[in-house]
């Protein structure tokens, strides 16, 4: 590897995306850091580029464009929307690509990807508390096997054979809810998505309908961890993985949950319906339940994964890389207020 560090990140402008590439912007390193992001937007890239960052138009959906910039970067920031589920495709094009990067210098290139704590989820809660077992990112073996009816882990499976094939570094953050809005210059610039999505759809969904409300009787859990703490464990880790005396683990042993805390769907809806009474949107302060036919309308066929349940907790990170989140349930719950007031600000509800 050169003194230049070649980066290269996808989802850059996204909600988790944009709050990594501020933290690299600002980095001590930022010096010897070559920012490469992929673009949809024109009007973005040209701001990014004033910002120092260079732009690669294109989508997702561009697997030789994703081939050609990962064989140039010997580092990988993949953020993309972990809605998107068909993400094997691109998955397979960026190892194609880091392949031959390492096969261009002998050493292994860095991967970091965006999972989430989906993979360890109940599906089948539909509102109730469902599974109870906790999951820790230190039992490895559980992980691989695929606990409970979690989401497919195909890309996360193909990313730790990668790197037990030894030609790249995979490292998985895999969060919970992020709570909190995005702030720093790619917000202020309106590059940056403000919102993370999993809790701003359910707040939305209650200011249109004037009344907070639960899918079945909201007893479904998920950890949860502020944009802060997020942001700051993907930096940690991207700089204990650059580090040649790094043991960090990767690979099998490379998922990283990042939680601070449990929350409820009944905890937040009953906060919502306190801040919704208290602006003048709700006459009704206590939630109630949706409808089978509000939650279709509504949710669509995300309504399982919202109503599911997920138990994670983020050991490896705590261990390894020393990371103390700041944030937990009181700046959570607190959280909500802020949200709803500035979705409240905007007309495309």
């Amino acid at each position: 590897m050169s003194t230049t560090t070649k980066i290269f990140l996808t989802g850059a402008t996204g909600y988790i995306g944009g709050s990594i590439l501020t933290r690299l912007l600002a980095h001590p390193d930022r010096p010897s850091f070559e920012l490469t992001a992929l673009v949809r937007n024109p009007d973005a890239a040209k701001k990014l580029a004033a910002l120092g960052v260079k732009t690669i138009s294109g989508s997702y959906d561009d697997l030789a464009l994703l081939t050609d910039a990962a064989a140039q970067a010997d580092v990988v920031f993949t953020m993309v929307c972990v809605t998107v589920w068909d993400q094997l495709p691109p998955a397979q094009a960026i190892l194609a690509g880091l392949k031959q990067r390492f096969e261009q210098t002998s050493k292994p290139p860095i991967l970091i990807h965006t999972s989430g704590a989906g993979i360890v989820m109940d599906i089948t809660a539909h509102g109730h508390s469902g599974a109870q077992d906790t999951y820790s990112d230190l039992d490895a073996e559980t992980l691989a096997s695929r606990p409970g009816k979690a989401l497919p882990m195909a890309v996360e499976s193909a990313l730790v054979r990668a790197d037990e094939e030894g030609y790249v570094r995979s490292y998985l953050i895999t969060p919970g809810t992020i709570f909190g809005l995005a702030k720093g210059p790619l917000v202020d610039l309106g590059v940056q998505h403000k919102h993370s999505l999993q809790l701003p759809l359910f707040f939305r969904t209650f200011i249109k309908r004037g009344r907070a409300a639960t899918i079945g009787p909201g007893l479904n859990v998920w950890p949860a961890v502020s944009y802060n703490d997020n942001a700051d464990l993907y930096l940690r880790l991207f700089d204990a993985a650059r580090s040649s005396s790094s043991s960090v683990g990767h690979g099998r042993e490379g998922f990283y949950f990042a939680e601070s805390c449990e929350y409820s769907a009944l905890e937040i809806a009953q906060a919502s319906g306190r801040v919704l009474h208290k602006l003048g949107v709700a006459e009704v302060r206590e939630p109630d339940e949706f409808s089978e036919e509000q939650v279709q309308a509504s949710f669509g066929a995300f309504w399982e994964i919202l109503s599911s349940t997920s138990r994670a907790r983020g050991e490896r990170a705590r261990a390894q890389l020393g990371w103390s989140p700041k944030e937990g349930k009181a700046e959570l719950l607190a959280s909500v207020e802020r949200e709803i007031e500035e979705l409240l600000k905007d007309s495309k509800l």
